[in-house]
């Protein structure tokens, strides 16, 4: 299997505290992977670590096939990484949040300028491209850190609840956006079983640990479920693990 990111025992102490123990996955290349938990479950801890924005405690990871300790910078060139607040300037416009990301990443100018006509007609932001960031709604908010990310042409992506906070209809569009990418595998957390049932599999944390990873009808079927949400609601009932911190 071609694996855009594997983890291997992945996990993160603080002090006395296990936020992740013995985290096992692989994605391969092009997948849409959903991590799934309650808050304090380690969802951004994971994410964290996964995009060598934290260094773990035990365990390896390699992006993209590379060490995520020896190799992080070179990984931190062909990934996305959203967090879960805003994080763009609010101060620049659409147009100069771009710019930055660009120079960052240093895209040459003939490929950014014809990059940024696609993104902003991708994500439906070329209306607003004068207008300051913090005179955005929070759906285009969302749009434009997800551009932002995009701006590269990163190989794997990393959102953390890319849509809490939004409305439905943004979070409709959004998904949409993310759906039309081609070439880009994507780790998503997410606490909405709407969201969950888009991935190609999902994988439920909880305390820490991972307790079931597979396609959202796999889950339902082995859970004898008929809905994700009951699917999980039974699978951490049966697993003995405490409720969330």
């Amino acid at each position: 299997m071609d694996c855009a990111l594997e983890a291997s025992g992945l996990t993160k102490k603080f002090k006395d505290l296990a936020a992740v123990s013995q985290f096992n996955l692989q994605v391969p290349r092009g997948e849409i992977f959903g991590l799934v938990g309650p808050d304090g479950a380690g969802k951004t801890t994971t994410l964290r670590m996964l995009s060598t924005a934290m260094e773990q405690t035990a365990g390896e990871i390699r992006v993209l096939g590379l060490h995520s300790l020896k190799e992080a910078e070179k990984i931190r060139d062909r990934i996305g990484y959203m967090p879960q607040r805003f994080s763009l300037y609010g101060d620049l416009t659409v147009e100069e949040n771009l710019d930055f990301f660009a120079d960052l990443y240093q895209v040459p100018g003939a490929v950014r300028a014809k990059k940024k006509a696609e993104l902003l007609a991708f994500t439906n932001l070329a209306p607003f491209t004068k207008r300051r960031g913090a005179q955005l709604s929070g759906g285009m908010q969302k749009k434009l850190a997800l551009a932002c990310n995009l701006i590269h042409t990163p190989e794997l992506l990393f959102l953390d609840e890319p849509t809490t906070g939004v409305d439905p209809i943004s979070r409709r569009e959004f998904w949409r956006i993310l759906n039309g990418l081609t070439g880009v595998t994507i780790l998503v957390t997410t606490p909405y079983m709407d969201e969950a049932e888009r991935c190609h599999r999902v994988g439920l944390i909880r305390e820490g640990k991972l307790l079931v990873c597979d396609t959202p009808a796999e889950v339902k079927r082995q859970a004898g479920a008929a809905t994700l949400e009951e699917a999980f609601i039974r699978i951490v009932e049966g697993s003995g693990v405490a409720g969330g911190r």
